[in-house]
């Protein structure tokens, strides 16, 4: 059992900690580049074929269904339970000992999402009558979110799966075939898409049917990767083990305490469907959101956790203190320029990669708006991920719990304020607005448990992000006021102006750094520099 008060000697410094930290997340971020990428494309091809008409609106509200129970039984509460207590068996047991709990949570996880799939393609209708009130007028759109519901139920139970061979994966270090395997899942959905949609009486199915048959892909090709370890599990019926146990019942809290902006989400989504175009509007919002957030929020708490729960394991605290500084402060270097560049270029953004087809002006300066008031949290969103880690990493799941129920309760008033004021938009505001809070809860919570956190070269790192934004900021503005965006078609110099705009803002933002001297910057330079040494002596000895 984990005892906060245990001194033990680190068995690595943590410089190398920092190290390995800083590569997985790396890792991590290209292959989740290359993901948010093909999700774009995929939300091109979406909004060209389906724009904002009520087959979108269903198809967003049933792919929430799923998607919400995804963070809650796979990617959120289960990798946030199951990380920490492999990596203590992998840590202090025998290779033999981790391979059982592997084993026996694969199979314990497979017998309870199979039967919750069940359960939710039989009460499908129940649960969209729930979930989408605002369709209750349109007999034909509840009908159809019905119907897709139960085609993407399936979806959660290979998910589930995906999610622990990647939990299993991450705890051993290797990032690289779980950080990749969303790109399957998005190629899949694409192509059914584009060439099993027209084929279809009712189009929006085919892509329903590209969300199931992608799962499917994200979980096969993790399983050489667990193979190739001996890690792959096999049929082990033991509820009763002792790690299964443990957790479930870290895994009982954390349902609501990690998963707090998807569930967030979903309360968004239902009181969107009093909206016409709502829930495309708000998934194309967060799709925006999700980019830097994937890239480098998850990617970083992805690749933290490992090394906290390890830390956490041997009793160093020093270490573990200083990974969480080390972790906040890289989180802020990228997330901060990240979100006033959307703010500024919101409306560029969406009108490039979305106005097509059958995606309208209005819907356009609808979806703008929505990402404005999602991005004024996403500091928070990708903060309470490292926050959160932390707490987990000591087996702690009762305090994100706690502080989640409050942001939820925060949330669902907000929503129903804010709704009033600027619709569909200000069911985003809410979402950012509690996560704001129940950052500044876990701050407060982890200060007090922790205490000797390093919170001034945190602020210090802060305060340089602030200054090296300011180019940001004036490029930015110039790009959105350009007259271009004043003008119908001209889409390669529309995408020309754009990409100009962002990486004039990034090469600004990293001069100001060097000027500055900035610690984290050269965090990332040495690491790059090492890469590009070691592909040099490569290539030199081919």
């Amino acid at each position: 059992m984990f005892d906060p008060t245990a001194s033990v000697e680190p068995s690595r410094s943590t410089p190398d900690e920092t190290r390995s930290v800083v590569k997985a997340a790396g890792l991590i971020g290209v292959a989740t580049f290359f993901s948010r990428i093909l999700g774009f494309v995929r939300d091109m091809v979406l909004a060209r074929l389906f724009g904002a008409t009520p087959a979108a609106d269903a198809f967003f509200v049933a792919y929430r269904i799923p998607n919400l129970l995804r963070e809650l039984f796979a990617e959120g509460s289960m990798s946030a339970a199951f990380i920490p207590v492999f990596t203590e068996y992998h840590t202090v047991k025998t290779k033999r000992d981790a391979w059982e709990l592997a084993s026996a949570t694969f199979t314990t996880l497979l017998t309870i999402v199979t039967s919750i799939t069940v359960i939710g393609v039989v009460s499908a209708p129940g649960i969209v009558w729930l979930l989408a009130p605002g369709f209750h007028a349109y007999p034909d759109k509840l009908a159809l979110t019905t119907l897709l519901t139960r085609v993407m139920f399936p979806y959660l139970l290979f998910i589930s799966l995906a999610a622990l061979a990647m939990g299993i994966l991450n705890s051993l270090r290797a990032f690289a075939a779980p950080a990749f395997s969303p790109v399957f899942f998005n190629t899949f959905t694409i192509a059914c898409a584009l060439f099993l949609s027209p084929l279809l009486p009712e189009p929006i199915i085919g892509v329903a049917i590209g969300i199931v048959v992608g799962g499917i892909a994200q979980f096969a090709m993790q399983l050489p990767g667990l193979n190739g370890r001996g890690m792959l599990f096999g049929l082990r019926f033991q509820p009763g083990h002792p790690g299964v146990k443990r957790i479930g019942r870290l895994m009982i809290p954390s349902l609501l305490g990690l998963s707090v902006t998807q569930i967030n989400i979903t309360v968004s989504t239902i009181l969107a469907s009093y909206f016409s175009g709502g829930p495309t509007y708000l998934f194309y919002g967060m799709r925006l959101i999700q980019f830097p957030l994937g890239i480098f929020g998850v990617a970083l708490a992805t690749a933290i956790l490992p090394t906290l729960s390890s830390q956490a394991a041997r009793g160093a605290m020093d270490e573990l203190r200083t990974t969480l500084g080390f972790g906040l402060r890289m989180i802020f270097f990228i997330i901060l320029p990240a979100m006033l560049g959307l703010i500024l270029l919101r409306q560029p953004i969406v009108h490039v990669f979305f106005e097509h087809g059958s995606f309208t002006k209005a819907d356009t300066l609808a979806t703008a708006t929505a990402v404005l008031c999602y991005a004024v949290g996403l500091w928070a969103f990708a903060g309470v991920r490292i926050i959160v880690s932390a707490f987990y990493s000591m087996q702690d799941t009762r305090t994100p719990a706690i502080t989640a129920g409050i942001a939820v309760g925060a949330n669902i008033f907000l929503s129903l304020w804010l709704m009033t004021l600027l619709e569909a938009a200000g069911l985003a505001l809410a979402t950012a607005v509690a996560s704001m809070l129940n950052a500044s809860i876990l701050v407060a919570v982890l200060h007090r448990r922790l205490g000797r956190v390093d919170w001034g070269s945190i602020g210090r790192s802060v305060l340089r992000v602030s200054v090296a934004c300011v180019p940001v900021v004036l490029i930015c503005l110039g790009v959105a006021g350009a007259m271009i965006w004043t003008r119908d078609g001209e889409w390669l110099m529309k995408s020309v102006v754009l990409t100009a705009g962002i990486g004039g803002s990034v090469v600004g933002y990293l001069a100001v750094h060097i000027l500055l001297g900035s610690d984290e910057l050269e965090v990332v330079t040495g690491m790059a520099k090492r890469k590009l040494g070691r592909l040099a002596q490569k290539f030199g000895r081919a």
